[in-house]
């Protein structure tokens, strides 16, 4: 059985920590390796290397550094099926589906982000000061400190390190304790192009990553991951003054009026619901009907769960793998013992009796806006659906929850649909659509699903620094 290393300045390295944990496959129920859980000297050993290496890094021009990710990203393609692997191992995620819809996506954003660095915008340079000429610098921040989450373990580390690197800093990166393994791959293989230090990975637990946030070398720190675990790194951070980046949890309201195509409508929410076992922050898993279409679209709904979307194992024909872990089951299974009386379980409502973390295409209808499946994050094939009168309320009940990351309204009604983009309160709004991404536009939300961009150009902007140099024309 293969034991795990961190990788740190250019090498695998031994933690200093005896302490170790099992990685489970979760299509298995099955450890497949060790990984070290790191401690605070093993995290400081890291941003030593990050710190040094971010001397030198941080003079290549905007060219070379385009230079060495575009050659990541054709090193990372070349490999592509590898990678997708051990992706697919460490997370039960069917294998085809990874392939098609993960492995293009995160490449193109690598390439993305090695051009950005050539396209920074800013003030031009003019006398705004008589007799003074101001200008405007875009520099990199530092070391920054990273952490990223179990559902997409490899793309959310491109969208953490491609960033950051592109802007010149350098990166000591924690992955989720349950899924390290793509993101150390990744690392050795970029070591190839990068000088030792700029990128480094250091696994380990909640423990290990509170080492990482609260390490005074990072000058900034960035996380995709829960509520609770961004509350906790932004109280951490505070305490040092760190520029934090908080890519949080979400609730995504999918609000179909009536007018809709509704037979389409479904097969698409279906899909965005289910996607990745429904592990998404933006995952179409709130349902929100006008009521004269609620008992359509909840049969509609019902029958793609029960009939059309297949669960199974990472290499079989399917959209849906496991939940990643027992604990995130166990959790699922809370919620279905917790339906309230008034509440219908239409299709699912159960794990499926077979080694792993498997869990049938739930859809769980008459849910009221107050019911804790509306208010909390399911994080699971979970579609609930509830319904609404007019325009008035289906707002009131889509912000109604602290979340606001992504959203998505269906109507054929283009004023409407202009209506609900403005009202909405989250940060991406998709209309007769959802869950499309691409690398140009931004993807972070509002309240308490944090702050702060990923992708496009203004997730480029997040890893820099804006200084102003003026200068006196005539000493």
């Amino acid at each position: 059985m293969k034991t795990l290393q961190n990788f740190v300045n250019g090498k695998k390295v031994s933690a200093t920590s005896d302490k170790v944990q099992d990685l489970i496959n979760p299509a298995t129920g099955q450890v497949f390796a060790k990984a070290p859980v790191s401690n605070a000297a093993d995290v400081d050993k890291a941003m030593q290397a990050a710190a040094s290496a971010f001397e030198v890094w941080k003079e290549s021009t905007p060219g070379e550094r385009q230079k060495a990710i575009n050659k990541i990203a054709d090193a990372i393609e070349a490999r592509s099926e590898e990678l997708i692997g051990i992706e697919s191992e460490n997370t039960g995620k069917p294998i085809a589906v990874t392939r098609a819809e993960e492995i293009g996506p995160m490449l193109d954003q690598i390439r993305f982000f090695a051009g950005a660095a050539r396209n920074l915008e800013g003030k031009s340079a003019g006398e705004y000061f008589k007799g003074h000429t101001s200008f405007i610098r875009r520099e990199p921040i530092g070391v920054c400190a990273q952490v990223t989450p179990w559902n997409y373990p490899m793309m959310m580390a491109v969208w953490k390190w491609a960033p950051a690197i592109a802007a010149g800093n350098t990166v000591v990166l924690k992955p989720s304790d349950t899924t390290p393994v793509s993101t150390l791959w990744m690392a050795q293989l970029m070591q190839e192009f990068l000088p030792e230090g700029v990128i480094n990975v250091v696994i380990g637990d909640r423990d290990t990553g509170r080492a990482l946030v609260e390490h005074e070398i990072p000058q900034m720190v960035s996380i995709t991951g829960s509520v609770r675990a961004g509350m906790e790194v932004a109280t951490s951070a505070a305490k040092d003054l760190k520029k934090v980046h908080l890519e949080l949890g979400g609730k995504a309201p999918v609000v179909i009026f009536d007018d809709a195509n509704l037979q389409a409508a479904c097969e698409w929410i279906a899909i965005a619901g289910y996607f990745n076992a429904g592990q998404d922050c933006t995952s179409a898993t709130r349902v929100l009907v006008e009521a004269s279409a609620y008992d359509d679209v909840v049969a509609l709904l019902s029958e793609q769960a029960k009939n059309v979307i297949k669960v199974g194992m990472p290499h079989e024909d399917v959209l849906v793998g496991p939940v990643n872990n027992a604990n995130q089951l166990a959790r699922v299974q809370g919620f279905i013992d917790r339906t309230p009386s008034h509440a219908r379980i239409t299709a699912g409502g159960s794990a499926i009796a077979r080694p792993g973390y498997f869990w049938n295409p739930t859809v769980i209808a008459d849910l009221k806006q107050d019911d804790e499946m509306i208010q909390n994050e399911i994080f699971a094939p979970v579609i609930t659906v509830q319904k609404f009168t007019d325009e008035a309320q289906a707002v009131r009940y889509a912000n109604g929850v602290k979340y606001g990351l992504a959203s998505s309204v269906w109507t054929k009604d283009h004023g409407r649909a202009m209506r609900m983009a403005k009202a909405f309160d989250f940060g991406c709004v998709w209309i007769n659509t959802h869950i499309p991404m691409v690398a140009e536009m931004p993807h972070g939300g509002f309240k308490h699903s944090g702050g702060g961009k990923d992708l496009s150009g203004y997730g480029f902007d997040e890893y820099t620094r804006i200084k102003h140099v003026m200068t006196n024309l005539n000493a």
